[in-house]
């Protein structure tokens, strides 16, 4: 079926060419010349999607915003504005706008955002019925994905392949981003071109533009010759950036002009160059804590957060710990010429036991230490060593269990005191000695769903 699109814009002669522009690619028009005009439009038409200029007559854009948000909460908006207005920009993608496009624009920017905009709308709707999709299980390689929330991930990863859009991976470090990353590109229609990967804190700063973006001859002391960026390197592929929230402030202004345009200059360089390279970022840090501290673009964040895929720690999927071991176990035997049968149910209860601050890849790192001490067949109990036992008598100073933050440590009293009131978020509460609503606040922190009691 065709999109339907509103546009919603008082120029007479640019409403018209978006409309032109727009029913070429195949989508419905409909449009209005005022915010008011619109917001009965979005009433009575059905609009999948919703292009508006901000500055309006009457009701502002923003104004027009809140109101489609009664209308469909899900409605994607996208926002047009004057270059000098990219603060009114971030303020509508806070009030809920999905993108933004800067004037002047071309319309080759306009019909790409928009197929974007709509492509993450179709998303969306998919995902709503992935715990219900009864019986389908998703794979991936080198991914164990046995448990319900690897599997919602997973899920995901299958729907946002098949998109354009930008996608920021978090979690914790050691949880497999990379290999999450690594589905994206595989399942998606860029899999025959290049995927490549840049780690940002693994190169110094005043490096990391120019191996982004590349170098012109006499850039800098040392550059004798041109040299292309990642950038150009991935064109037609997808590009991996880890630790996007160590990236420099300078480097951001470039980043979100590639997001924005898919345009850049080398540095010391005039020549523009145009790529069409699908961006997967990843962060172990919290971004909204780096925007509070002025470390981290909002504008940037926005542009990245488009479908965020978050990737939980070790500690809340265990029951992948005995099919992850297993994996291991084989993979570092045959490396060594030694066979093993499996693990002895002393090792196994070890292993699902522990916290794993360092997740996946200590629990790896743990195996492949085991499997080069043990004469085998059987992993025993004593060739698991922890780097941090999960017992441990603990210091008059020592306040937190071994290997945990305070914000694990509260999920895990969280989880237990639900587990002793047998799921009842009332009785929990009391035993947490928190009000209803304090509970329900950190439950939905955890993705649990605030289900009525029976």
């Amino acid at each position: 079926m065709k999109a339907n699109i509103l546009i919603v814009e008082d120029e007479a002669r640019m409403r018209r060419l978006l409309e032109l522009s727009l029913g070429e690619e195949g989508y419905n028009t409909i449009s209005a010349d005022s915010a008011e005009a619109g917001l009965k439009l979005a009433e009575r038409e059905s609009v999948d999607l919703v292009l508006t200029d901000l500055k309006l007559p009457g009701m502002t854009g923003l104004q027009l915003l809140e109101g489609m948000r009664r209308v469909r909460a899900d409605m994607p908006v996208v926002v047009m504005t004057a270059y000098g207005t990219v603060e009114s920009a971030v303020e509508a993608m806070k009030a809920g706008a999905s993108d933004y496009v800067l004037k002047p624009f071309s319309l080759d920017e306009i019909k790409m955002v928009v197929k974007r905009e709509l492509d993450v709308r179709r998303l969306r709707e998919e995902n709503r019925d992935l715990r219900e999709a009864l019986g389908k299980r998703y794979e991936a390689p080198g991914i164990v994905a046995l448990s319900g929330k690897m599997q919602e991930v997973l899920g995901l990863v299958d729907r946002v392949a098949q998109t354009n859009s930008t996608v920021l991976l978090c979690g914790e470090s050691g949880v497999g981003k990379d290999l999450i990353a690594r589905a994206i590109h595989q399942r998606s229609r860029r899999s025959k071109g290049p995927m490549l990967k840049i780690n940002s804190t693994a190169i110094p700063e005043s490096l990391l533009e120019s191996e982004l973006f590349g170098y012109e001859r006499g850039a800098f002391t040392g550059a004798v010759g041109s040299k292309p960026g990642k950038f150009e390197l991935a064109d037609g592929g997808t590009l991996f950036l880890d630790e996007i929230g160590d990236v420099p402030p300078a480097v951001q202004v470039k980043l979100l002009r590639v997001l924005q345009e898919r345009e850049f200059e080398r540095l010391g360089g005039t020549k523009t160059v145009k790529v069409d390279v699908r961006l997967v970022a990843a962060t172990n840090r919290d971004l909204r804590a780096a925007l509070e501290d002025g470390t981290f673009r909002e504008d940037l964040y926005y542009r990245l957060n488009v479908v965020p895929i978050n990737i939980p720690p070790l500690r809340d999927h265990k029951e992948d710990i005995p099919a992850l071991g297993e994996l291991f176990l084989h993979k570092f035997g045959d490396s060594s010429a030694k066979t093993f049968q499996g693990f002895s149910p002393a090792a196994m209860e070890r292993l699902t036991g522990f916290h794993w601050p360092g997740n996946v890849r200590e629990l790896e790192n743990v195996i492949e230490r085991a499997v080069a001490l043990s004469p085998g067949p059987i992993l025993e109990e004593r060739d698991i060593l922890l780097d941090q036992p999960a017992q441990k008598t603990r210091s008059a100073d020592q306040f937190l269990p071994d290997g945990m933050t305070l914000e694990q440590w509260e999920d895990e009293m969280i989880k237990e005191a639900m587990r002793r009131a047998a799921g009842n978020k009332s009785q929990a509460a009391r035993l947490l000695g928190l009000s209803r609503n304090s509970l329900r606040y950190r439950l939905s922190k955890l993705g649990i769903p605030d289900e009525p009691e029976s």
